[in-house]
């Protein structure tokens, strides 16, 4: 559960945790438990985070930036950051979609370590090296960086992107799961909300040293 919740505070919430899961094979509860302590969490995060624009003096490219590095899921940088303003919006996304290109990396360096340690999968076959999900989502994204999607098919996808996530953030919201939530224990969400104060404390903090004002 530390690495499920881990990679889904540090990536990209319930997409990294449902890509990591199979290759660490982690036991159901406790995927379950993790997304939904992110998810609910993460909306808890959504709601408050806009209040730090006026509270922290941020400007809208400052709270886009803020935005990017803290929230988790990607619908829930988009609803957290376009709440402010178009400009926090775009960076947001920015920010974050730099985080998600970790996942292809890091659930490779855990499939090596199961495969280094003899892990088996389901019928004792070896872990695949990148989840199927993960494989997808890096060949799309080299296809359309190499031009190679007609220009038709990107506004389409652009529409059905749309789409899919406005559903993706209600059903962030509708499928939390209050009774695995319980079960989690105090502790866990303790070191979560802990956690994540001390990664927006130090946003906060590299925002102002670095002086990122846009």
């Amino acid at each position: 559960m530390a690495l499920l919740i881990a990679v889904g505070k540090s990536i990209c919430g319930n997409s990294a945790i449902a890509s990591v899961a199979p290759v660490i094979r982690a036991e159901k509860k406790d995927v379950v438990s993790s997304i939904a302590l992110t998810a609910i969490i993460g909306v808890m995060v959504v709601l408050a985070l806009p209040l730090l624009v006026p509270l922290a003096r941020l400007s809208f490219y400052q709270y886009g930036v803020l935005a990017g590095m803290t929230v988790y899921a990607v619908p829930q940088v988009i609803a957290a950051s376009f709440a402010a303003s178009p400009l926090s919006g775009q960076v947001a996304t920015l920010v974050k979609l730099v985080r998600v290109l970790f996942l292809g990396p890091v659930a490779l360096t855990f499939s090596l370590a199961a495969r280094r340690t003899g892990q088996a999968g389901a019928g004792g076959r070896r872990p695949a090296l990148v989840p199927w999900f993960t494989a997808g989502f890096l060949a799309l994204a080299a296809l359309r960086v190499a031009g190679l999607v007609p220009a038709p098919a990107v506004a389409a996808a652009g529409q059905v992107s749309s789409t899919l996530t406005i559903l993706a953030m209600a059903g962030l919201g509708l499928g939390v799961d209050m009774t695995s939530l319980r079960k989690v224990g105090p502790r866990v969400g303790i070191a979560v909300g802990g956690s994540l104060t001390f990664l927006i404390l130090l946003s906060l903090t590299l925002i102002h040293v670095l002086q990122i004002h846009g």
